[in-house]
This record gives structure tokens, C-alpha cells and sequence, in this order.
């Protein structure tokens, strides 16, 4: 797929990133609900997923065994959902000027298949430049969390989407660094939120991030 917002937009892309119980879901109904209390009409979706064959898709990817997919299966599993995912909900919505906040996007590959399974950077990148275009979000929050907490409150959770929290801490650890790393590389872009803190503290310091980078 080439171009998938081909033509001029006037919608805003927000995505959060970050490991495993980060509070991701929560704080991207938090700043929906906030978004739209000051007029703004929002999209909320998710990754893997957000439109109806890139759910399929998730179904592949979240579930079963850690050793179900090999690293390279499991990123063009990614961007087949992703090409779903921005044709379908994402380009149509941010060109009827709507804004769309997710639940990750590539970054997430970069770091889950790239830094976590060992998939070479350039290589996801150029899949990335084939399917995406280079389309990139407008502002990128990565949530930061301890691991232990983090996957301490996913196994809480009990969706039973728990194919990647098998991998075990260190795997976890290195996604968490490869997060942080993106956010030093793409300052422009990046922001860390410290996920720490309580879901009001946190859902303030996102909401605060957002109003500076979009003069609400």
C-alpha cells in the first residue's frame, strides 16, 4: 500500500506506546474523553487491530504459544493488519478531520519484532517504507514502567491476549529500552510519560503533553 493518506489532512494521529501493562487502553479512553470535551472529534482504535480484518490478524498474533510464529512471519503479520488498519480507519478518519488516538502503532514493531525478537532494523524499515509510505504519527507518548509492575498488572488484567507477556523479563526489559530508545531518537516526535503514578496523575501529564504539542 502506497500513500495511505494521499491526500491533504487536517486530522491529528496521537499514538501510545510502551511494554505491557503500561495503562495504555485506559489513558486512551482518558484523553478521547478529554479531546472531545474541548470539541474535538476522536477516533480511539488499537494495534494489532482497529478495523475488521486487522482484528483477524490480532487473533494470529496475541495468542497461543511465544514460538507460534517466527520473527519474520510475525512482522508481516503486523504490517498486513497495520495496511488494514491505516487504509480502513485511520486515512478516512484523519482526512474527514477527525483525530485518531492508538493503542500503538510501528513503533511497536520496531521494538517487539526488532529489539525484543532480533528482526534487523533495516529490514523492518524498508517493509515499513513498502507498506506505510513513511506515514508516521503527529506525537508518539511512550509510557514508561517499571517491568515487573507492568507485567505484574497484564497478567491482572487476564484477557487472555497473553502470547507476548510469556517471553519472559528479559525480553521485557529490552522491549522497555527499545521504547525509550525511540523516544531519544525522535525527540521531535516522542514524549515519555512516566506510567508510575496514579491513573489521574498520569492521564494529567498526557493531556499536558498533547495541549503543548497542539496549542490546545
Amino acid at each position: 500500500m502506497t500513500d495511505p493518506v494521499a491526500a491533504p489532512v487536517t486530522g491529528r494521529f496521537i499514538t501510545l506506546e510502551g511494554g505491557e501493562g503500561t495503562g495504555k487502553s485506559t489513558q486512551i479512553r482518558r484523553l478521547a474523553a478529554a479531546l472531545e470535551q474541548r470539541g474535538i472529534t476522536v477516533v480511539a482504535t488499537r494495534e494489532p487491530g482497529g478495523s475488521p480484518g486487522a482484528e483477524e490478524i490480532r487473533k494470529l498474533m496475541v495468542t497461543g504459544e511465544p514460538g507460534r510464529w517466527d520473527v519474520m512471519t510475525e512482522t508481516l503479520l503486523a504490517y498486513a493488519a497495520r495496511a488494514d488498519h491505516v487504509g480502513r480507519t485511520i486515512g478516512p478518519a484523519l482526512l474527514d478531520g477527525k483525530w485518531v488516538v492508538s493503542d500503538r502503532f510501528s513503533d511497536s514493531t520496531f521494538v517487539y519484532q526488532g529489539v525484543g525478537r532480533g528482526l534487523d532494523r533495516e529490514t523492518i524499515r524498508r517493509i515499513d517504507s513498502a507498506v506505510l509510505d513513511d506515514f508516521k504519527p503527529d506525537l508518539t507518548l511512550v509510557l514508561d514502567l517499571d517491568v515487573a509492575i507492568g507485567l505484574k498488572r497484564a497478567k491482572a488484567r487476564g484477557a487472555g491476549e497473553d502470547r507476548f507477556e510469556k517471553f519472559g523479563a528479559e525480553f521485557h526489559e529490552r522491549l522497555r529500552q527499545g521504547f525509550l530508545d525511540i523516544a531519544r531518537r525522535f525527540p521531535e516526535r516522542c514524549r515519555v510519560i512516566d506510567a508510575a503514578g496514579s491513573e489521574d496523575e498520569v492521564a494529567a501529564a498526557i493531556f499536558a503533553a498533547v495541549a503543548a504539542r497542539f496549542d490546545l
